[in-house]
């Protein structure tokens, strides 16, 4: 009896001394510093981001298909119904939630990069207005920063204006996708969607749009300067009609965030690229940027490069309710002017160099 009683407290020294040991080897570990910490949140924020606007549509789509051949197939045909009662609310307003607008996850995002918005010129609360965001580059990261998640002070720096930001309307039939988006703020690209928000809510409004869209995207790469504007004409359309002030906004270091195979004009692969984009409103870019785990490998992360808005002088737009071509081409005229003043009043600040000019199709 006593050889087992010594041999269990023998057994419970060792064990003692092996959690002893266990424990001054965990305390001797580094602890992440608060840079670590930091660094690892606002990566975190980018992946959920870039996750939620690439994936969850498509993947909240095939779970309700996934759904309709279970027991559960009540569910997808209930939400089916809803989205078919709730099919117009997306360009009657939307159902924006103000508190998404404050989420520290944007702080973390915008920290990232990190994006900045300058102010070169006040807004009156008592116009609205239609920013015309310059480039689209791939993801639309400064205008998403910058006009939906108030991270980067839009509301301090224009106080009285309220900024809302359009895509494709197609996104908003994909189910649940749609809700995320009309959350946030986002809203149709479309002339009803739009005349709502310049018509129905007063005034203060600022609707931002990524003028270029996916055409755009196409020639996107670093080092380039080239925006789809010369026959985009229908923005200037809908401000005479609503006696909108039309407003440049130019995001210096977007195209740098991602590296893309361009491929040449005339090719058959760019053909693909632009009947697809005919067909479906978006283009199949094939890109690139960093990975999960390091900056030097390769992934679908974009890569930390700063980011900066600059919003120009607002261009002075009458009311007309039918405005001709002749009206339409004049004030898209003085836009263009603003965006080439704008452009290169601020290049040399913001990593460009003297030479370089924006292009415009």
């Amino acid at each position: 009896m006593k050889t087992i009683i010594a041999a269990c407290s023998q057994n419970l020294s060792g064990s003692r001394a092996s959690i002893q040991t266990a424990l001054r080897t965990l305390l001797a570990v580094p602890w992440p510093s608060k840079r670590d910490v930091s660094s690892a949140l606002q990566l975190l924020a980018v992946l959920q981001w870039v996750l939620s606007f690439l994936l969850l549509g498509i993947v909240s789509l095939l779970l309700l298909i996934y759904l309709l051949f279970t027991s559960l197939w009540l569910i997808p045909v209930l939400y089916v119904a809803w989205i078919i009662f709730d099919w117009d609310t997306p360009e009657k307003g939307g159902r924006r939630l103000p508190c998404l607008r404050r989420w520290t996850v944007w702080k973390h995002f915008r920290d990232y990069f990190p994006v900045k918005l300058v102010k070169t010129h006040d807004l009156s609360p008592s116009h609205n207005y239609i920013i015309g965001s310059h480039p689209h580059g791939i993801l639309c990261v400064g205008a998403f920063c910058n006009f939906i998640t108030g991270s980067t002070g839009f509301d301090e720096l224009f106080p009285g204006i309220h900024s809302f930001l359009t895509t494709l309307a197609g996104n908003f039939r994909l189910p649940f996708f749609r809700e995320y988006l009309m959350s946030g703020g986002l809203f149709p690209v479309t002339r009803r969607a739009i005349g709502y928000l310049l018509s129905q809510k007063g005034t203060g409004n600022a609707v931002a749009i990524v003028i270029g869209g996916a055409a755009e995207s196409l020639s996107c790469r670093p080092g380039v300067t080239t925006l789809i504007l010369k026959n985009r004409k229908g923005f200037v359309r809908m401000a005479l009609r609503h006696g909108a002030f039309l407003v440049p906004s130019f995001s210096f270091g977007e195209n740098d965030l991602f590296r893309q195979v361009v491929f040449e004009e005339g090719s058959w692969m760019r053909s693909i690229q632009r009947r697809f984009q005919k067909m479906m409103g978006f283009a199949p870019c094939l890109f690139y940027g960093r990975g999960l785990t390091s900056c030097r490998s390769r992934g679908f992360l974009p890569y930390a490069r700063p980011i900066t808005t600059v919003v120009g002088e607002p261009v002075a737009v009458p009311k007309v309710e039918n405005p001709s071509r002749e009206l339409v081409d004049r004030y898209h005229e003085l836009y263009i002017h603003a965006l080439l003043k704008l452009f290169n009043e601020n290049k040399t600040k913001y990593g460009l160099s003297e030479s370089d000019e924006l292009h415009i199709l």
